[in-house]
């Protein structure tokens, strides 16, 4: 069994993120998806690149333009165009089906990682992975989803499909730059590349005036504050540092736990009732990271 820093990177970033779910919810205050998104990453931007300054110093990475492309497309796919075709997504379907098409995030890391990357899969890990996907549908299904006609039903469960395949694809395509020197300068580029694009997609839809006004307008910052830094700061170096340490395959599967996560803390923090099915499904998904990681040998 195999549970070094990638791993364990991994699963933390999962928690940080659920966390921040829970302070988000428990703060009551609401921006629109657009609005928090780009106020996270902007936030996020700020606090990265003085800790590359502080860590790595001034010299970027000895990384050729080819290499600084791919950091800037990963960015721009992986968390503009993802979170875009992510929120059209949750607006034709509902959060319901739109988190149960997200299920497929490792799926698509795992495919891509074994095309690309030269990753494999042993049998028990698949058998793990497949405890932890039936687990995350049994905690996430509803069956009084968002009543939607079948066309629009079959276009939003598209987009969310292509918004998690963009954001797999944007990790898997980084992964091995990742593994070099200048971890938080890259990290930094790529979410510039990724609020660049957020601003771009915003000004072509006309609807970039509007997300600036509603985060200029005054309201309780504290709880959203320290949740956008622990969801998008904190959470982020933690996510990529699973993957420049472990398997790619490794830290997908570790980062899909963040659901599971996001129940627990629901039902012990805001008193939230778990069904006997979801407590299902949280055991069940447990219990395939054990199987999963226990058959697993990251670089960790």
């Amino acid at each position: 069994m195999t549970f070094g820093l990638g791993e364990l990177f991994a699963l933390s970033s999962a928690i940080c993120w659920a966390t921040a779910i829970i302070l988000f919810k428990h703060s009551g205050e609401t921006l629109s998806a657009s609005a928090l998104n780009l106020f996270k990453n902007i936030l996020a931007t700020f606090l990265l690149v003085p800790t590359a300054l502080f860590v790595e110093g001034i010299q970027f990475p000895q990384l050729d333009a080819y290499q600084w492309t791919i950091v800037a497309i990963s960015g721009f796919i992986g968390i503009a165009l993802s979170d875009t075709w992510y929120f059209l997504a949750l607006r034709k379907v509902g959060a319901g089906n739109t988190a149960i098409v997200s299920s497929l995030y490792s799926l698509f890391v795992i495919v891509l990682s074994v095309l690309f990357l030269n990753e494999t899969l042993h049998w028990t890990q698949f058998i793990g992975f497949l405890m932890v996907l039936i687990g995350i549908i049994l905690v996430t299904w509803q069956r009084n989803r968002k009543n939607v006609d079948t066309p629009v039903l079959w276009q939003g469960l598209a987009l969310a499909a292509g918004a998690v395949f963009l954001n797999a694809v944007g990790v898997v395509m980084v992964k091995r730059i990742l593994e070099g020197d200048g971890f938080f300068w890259i990290i930094s580029l790529r979410l510039i590349g990724g609020i660049l694009g957020s601003i771009g997609l915003l000004l072509v839809s006309r609807k970039l005036l509007k997300v600036i006004h509603e985060i200029k307008q005054p309201r309780d910052w504290r709880i959203l504050i320290i949740a956008s830094v622990l969801g998008t700061y904190i959470s982020m170096i933690l996510w990529l540092s699973g993957y420049k340490y472990t398997d790619a395959i490794i830290a997908s599967v570790l980062n899909e736990t963040s659901v599971l996560f996001i129940v627990l803390f629901a039902w012990i923090f805001l008193k939230e009732e778990v069904s006997r099915r979801r407590l299902t499904g949280v055991v069940l998904a447990f219990l395939g990271v054990l199987v999963f990681v226990y058959n697993s040998g990251g670089q960790g």
